[in-house]
């Protein structure tokens, strides 16, 4: 009699095989000494052993579906015992040794994997009560009393979650709890689509194995992305008891590639949105999740549900802080209203304003005498004047919908038409430079600084390249352009408290008679002349 015999249990057909050397092989290969010609069975897929004490071990061969023993992964070669079960691919074998009885082989494994493998689809909602309301068994409490029971830890949990401020607390809550609840989850995971665009972002893994954290890092490769999707766009539960038999997952690279047999996702669903999915997976064959599958995708559900009013509450903590990043970075450059509007319309990817064509009127405003005057000044009364006087000037280039572009020494240069598209952007920069004549004018009266101060400024209008522009240290929001170059020389001939604008600005204006024409002039760098009109009378 052989010390060691393998029954073997394929679909409904048991056969008994008897190992007759001390070394033996298994797989798909006709030499091997077991040859199993089925699905999920590398060529050499395991090999038996016997060492010189007479222990039997069983090592995987670098299978690609893995080897296990009584539903355990391994990694090195295991010691066999009467009554083991060995996994391989879609096949289990069971260890029995001579000089114990037949009788006394559990049997409940080979029974349990002659039935079909399934995998359970259920609407999100059918679940919510199903692992609250279980039924109960004979020796354990009664329904009322585990139904209770279970209420108490779902506001335990819920407690936890609500006490967690961050995506990683978050998870590090849901974790605990899986790992504790199911002992069935090898790995656990949480995708989210943080930008509400429909993409799943893998944010968070932990694994039951801590040697084994470090692989769950990356793009998640080993997550069955084809099932998270449907779960996600479907709003549907699913639990696959052996994703090798079920033909929905056979093109899953993760799947064939990693060994998982059975996977479990559910939706992160708060009210009518779905903001993610909470995912697991196991190397446990099918006779598990087949018994006990539909409770602990229950309480799967009804985990995630408070999950999701977690991740929600995070989303929502995330976008406010970039949003005040946002207005805080925005608020430099445009007017309150403007800023609302580009948050609220989403424009503004990372933060940052792509470069862009656009049709703009710029606007150049410069003190006049400066230089005079800064000699006179120490450089913190400098700044003092020049702080209080950009002020008032910067409300009538934001009251008009104008855009801060930047503060060139002791000039303004700010213009109207970006990032939002302005039709009357003419208008709007003619009608901020009256205003700003006209403040000043009246700040002067009361005596604003020790003596009259004057602005030039000029205007025109054309297209421009707007937009965020710098190096990764350093980025600035500005406009670029020929249309800038000749605003910015135009200043040069504009009398003091006066504006100056080009034709092409005068050309667009809805109302020109507060424009006279100045005359024709050439600029450095420009190589035609170009006809300027300046104001009759700055308070009409």
């Amino acid at each position: 009699m052989t010390e060691i015999t393998l029954r073997l249990q394929q679909g409904d057909t048991e056969t008994t095989v008897s190992v007759n050397q001390d070394e033996f092989t298994i797989g798909r290969l006709p030499e091997c000494n077991l040859y199993l010609p089925f699905g999920g069975i590398s060529r050499q897929h395991a090999r038996l052993v016997k060492t010189t004490d007479g222990v039997w071990k069983i090592e995987d061969l670098g299978s690609k579906n893995g080897t296990q023993v009584n539903q355990n992964l391994i990694s090195h070669a295991q010691e066999l015992h009467h009554g083991d079960t060995i996994w391989l691919g879609n096949v289990n074998l069971v260890v029995l040794f001579a000089n114990h009885a037949m009788q006394c082989v559990p049997n409940h494994h080979v029974a349990a994997a002659a039935a079909e493998p399934r995998t359970i689809f259920r609407n999100v909602k059918q679940l919510q009560q199903q692992w609250i309301e279980a039924d109960s068994k004979d020796g354990e409490p009664s329904n009322k009393d585990k139904t209770i029971a279970r209420l108490k830890d779902l506001v335990d949990i819920a407690k936890n979650l609500c006490a967690a401020a961050s995506i990683e607390e978050i998870f590090s809550q849901v974790q605990q709890v899986v790992f504790r609840y199911l002992d069935s989850i090898d790995r656990l995971a949480l995708l989210i689509d943080v930008n509400g665009c429909g993409n799943l972002e893998l944010v968070n893994a932990g694994t039951r194995d801590i040697s084994q954290q470090k692989y769950l890092a990356g793009d998640g490769n080993w997550i069955s992305r084809s099932i998270c999707q449907k779960v996600f766009e479907e709003k549907v539960a699913v639990q696959t008891a052996d994703t090798h038999k079920d033909e929905r997952f056979s093109g899953e690279h993760s799947i064939l590639v990693k060994g998982i047999r059975s996977a479990m996702a559910v939706p992160l669903w708060d009210e009518n949105k779905v903001v993610g999915v909470l995912y697991a997976d196991a190397h446990l064959s099918s006779y598990h999740w087949a018994n006990e599958g539909e409770e602990e995708l229950s309480f799967f559900s009804a985990l995630a549900n408070l999950v999701a009013s977690s991740v929600q509450r995070w989303l929502l903590a995330e976008k406010l802080k970039t949003e005040e990043v946002i207005r805080h970075r925005l608020e430099r450059y445009h007017s309150p209203a403007v800023v609302q509007q580009l948050i609220a319309v989403g424009g503004l990817p990372d933060g940052r304003l792509a470069p862009a064509e656009s049709e703009i009127s710029i606007l150049f405003a410069d003190l006049v005498g400066f230089t005079a005057i800064s000699e006179r000044l120490t450089p913190t009364a400098i700044a003092q004047l020049l702080n209080n006087l950009f002020e008032e000037m910067l409300e009538e280039v934001f009251t008009y919908g104008g855009t801060l572009d930047k503060y060139i020494g002791d000039c303004i240069m700010a213009f109207f038409g970006a990032p939002e598209s302005q039709p009357d952007h003419a208008d709007r920069a003619t009608a901020a430079a009256k205003g700003m004549l006209a403040r000043l004018e009246r700040i002067n009266a009361n005596g604003f600084w020790q003596e009259p101060l004057q602005l030039r400024i000029a205007i025109n209008s054309g297209k421009a390249v707007v937009g965020d522009v710098g190096s990764s240290q350093r980025v600035d929001y500005t406009a670029l352009g020929a249309t800038i170059n000749l605003a910015a020389r135009m200043e040069a001939v504009c009398p003091p408290s006066e504006c100056v604008i080009s034709e092409a600005t005068y050309m667009m204006l809805s109302q020109s008679s507060d424009f006279q024409e100045m005359g024709h002039y050439r600029f450095k760098g420009i190589d035609r002349l170009v006809k300027v009109y300046q104001t009759k009378s700055v308070l009409s």
